[in-house]
């Protein structure tokens, strides 16, 4: 490898690895500065540090939400809370548009933070968007109810995500012979489905013997 294509991979490695860190940050400052500021016009002045120390302290605003998250949560896990939000489900199931909305967003909040959900802890290659062409899917759930009843087959469904923005792609739903179940954890997956395919992940099979992936442009000896 000549000394340019060297130092352009060593460059564009020290991209990947930094860019991610640097805008990781910068989004967690912005988001901790956009909940202090909002937070602060609910706190008293009596109450609050500024007045007292001779700087701003980061965070407040959001120690103040996580807290009263927590709370909510308290409250709701006794009956006169659970009453309250069956009363507010009742009422808002009656808004034509509002109730679409939240039993979507209710829906998506259970699926992603139950810790007994099983949605998105396998990665898999399904043939898309043609057969011989393979894409890397997430697997979203086995089987379908009435989908896979009718077709007679053990379906699963799964996610196939749009490279470099996963939070956008489309569901499918595949015979589960049909797909391959791959080693890659999910994190894995997600950067290899970020990055473009320039993240490669591990290895762990035969051939490549928990093999690392190397950064772009060098080619194992």
């Amino acid at each position: 490898m000549s000394f340019g294509l060297r130092l352009r991979t060593y460059f564009f490695t020290g991209v990947i690895v930094t860019a991610p860190i640097s805008i990781t940050i910068y989004l967690a400052w912005s988001f901790i500065g956009f909940v202090d500021e909002k937070v602060a016009l609910l706190v008293p002045n009596a109450y609050h540090p500024d007045r007292y120390l001779p700087f701003s302290v980061p965070g407040l605003g959001l120690i103040v939400v996580v807290c009263g998250l927590i709370l909510v949560g308290f409250l709701t896990a006794n009956f006169l809370g659970r009453s309250l939000i069956r009363i507010s489900e009742k009422i808002l199931s009656r808004m034509p548009v509002v109730r679409s909305i939240y039993s979507a967003l209710k829906q998506l909040f259970e699926t992603v933070l139950a810790q007994s959900s099983s949605s998105f802890r396998q990665v898999v290659a399904v043939e898309f968007p043609r057969a011989g062409s393979w894409a890397i899917a997430f697997l979203a759930g086995d089987g379908v109810g009435e989908v896979a009843r009718r077709l007679d087959m053990d379906m699963i469904t799964v996610f196939v995500p749009t490279s470099p923005n996963p939070t956008s792609g489309y569901l499918m739903v595949v015979p589960r012979s049909e797909a391959i179940f791959l080693d890659m954890t999910v994190e894995e997956g997600m950067k290899f489905v970020v990055s473009g395919g320039m993240v490669l992940p591990l290895d762990r099979g035969p051939a490549g013997a928990g093999q690392p992936a190397l950064p772009l442009g060098l080619k194992s000896r």
